[in-house]
C-alpha cells in the first residue's frame, strides 16, 4: 500500500468525497505530465525545470498521503538544488514505479 489512508481519509473528511474525487482526477492527469517533465528536463539538463517538476510532484503526492512517492520526489528536488542530475537520473525508475502504484491505488479509491 502506497497511500497513508489516515491522510486520505482526513482529506476526504475535511473537503468532502466529491472534492477529493476531483482532486484525484486532477492528480491522475497531472502526475504523468510531471513525470514527463522530469524526463524531458533530465534529457535537456534543465536543472530548474527538473527541480520545479519534482517539487510539484512532491507536494501533490503528499496531499493524498503518498508519503513514499513524496519523499522520492523531495530527494530529486534536493539533488536538482545541488545540480546533481546524474544521481537524480538513477532514482527516476524507482519514482516512476512508485507513481504507477499510487495511481493504481487512487483509481481504486474513486467513488
Amino acid at each position: 500500500m502506497e497511500l497513508d489512508m489516515t491522510v486520505y481519509d482526513e482529506l476526504k473528511e475535511t473537503t468532502g468525497s466529491d472534492f477529493v474525487d476531483e482532486l484525484v482526477e486532477t492528480y491522475l492527469d497531472d502526475a504523468p505530465k510531471l513525470l514527463g517533465e522530469l524526463k524531458s528536463s533530465m534529457e535537456a539538463q534543465d536543472v530548474e525545470a527538473f527541480r520545479r517538476a519534482a517539487h510539484s510532484l512532491k507536494s501533490s503526492s503528499a496531499t493524498f498521503g503518498a508519503r513514499g512517492l513524496s519523499e522520492m520526489a523531495r530527494e530529486l528536488e534536493m539533488l536538482a538544488k545541488e545540480n546533481n542530475l546524474s544521481e537524480a537520473a538513477t532514482k527516476l525508475p524507482a519514482l516512476e514505479r512508485a507513481l504507477h502504484s499510487v495511481e493504481t491505488e487512487l483509481k481504486g479509491l474513486r467513488q
